[in-house]
């Protein structure tokens, strides 16, 4: 969640919905193109399902982001509404919670008084304060509601795109290679960037998203095999 100071600290947002939506989408194409050719379909059937699922799932991915990410939200102006209520019936308590947690901070005698006071003089501020100091909570606004479904669907489209993009100019088995390849060099990449941007060692994150990712796909390779051996 965006927090609600002026420094901007989106990046680990932005991150999150990518790592969401393009490899989800990544492992889910893998795993249809290896179901499919080891059941046995044909490549034109394969680059039809993934068109398909493609344009489906990526709606289905930024729904998924913006009612879950508006959830999120929604909790928030409950929680904040109770606040204001609570300043409202019970100000005396609600200003001892403020001297708390200021005190705690290492404030004490006047200059904890001042901040106190200064904090509670506007209501708007002592809500804020509680919402952040006592409960941890930050506002989700509109916008960043729109812009995290737009890049999630987004990166979900991406993500089918780079295996399924092998079969459009190759035959099976050497697209097949390619898509692995192209997979799990995006995989680690990811896992790379995201030890970078945020905290971690690089080659652990990149490892494990590629051992997840392929893991994953793998799946789709087994029951694609289950139902060509059955239907054999």
């Amino acid at each position: 969640m965006p927090p609600s100071h002026a420094e901007d600290h989106g990046g680990g947002t932005s991150l999150r919905d990518v790592i969401l939506g393009g490899q989800d989408g990544l492992v889910n194409m893998l795993g249809i193109a290896l179901g499919v050719v080891s059941a046995g379909g044909s490549t034109h059937i394969l680059i039809a399902t993934g068109l398909a699922a493609s344009v489906t799932e990526s709606i289905s991915m930024g729904a998924v982001a913006y009612t879950s990410f508006g959830s999120v939200r929604d909790f928030y102006l409950a929680q904040r509404r109770r606040e204001e209520e609570e300043i409202e019936s019970a100000p005396d308590v609600e200003r001892r919670e403020i001297r708390d947690i200021y005190a705690a901070k290492g404030f004490e005698g006047q200059l904890l008084e001042d901040v106190v006071s200064t904090i509670t003089a506007k209501r708007d501020t002592w809500v804020d304060t509680m919402m952040d100091e006592e409960l941890h909570l930050q506002p989700v606004e509109q916008r960043s509601l729109l812009e995290s479904a737009a890049v999630v669907t987004v990166a979900t489209i991406i993500g089918h795109l780079i295996p399924l993009a092998p079969f459009t100019v190759l035959s099976q088995t050497p697209a097949i290679v390619v898509a692995i390849a192209l997979s799990a060099i995006a995989l680690f990449g990811v896992g790379v960037y995201s030890a970078k941007t945020l905290v971690g060692d690089w080659r652990k994150s990149g490892a494990q998203m590629l051992v997840i990712g392929l893991g994953a796909a793998a799946i789709g390779f087994l029951i694609g095999t289950l139902f060509h051996t059955a239907g054999g």
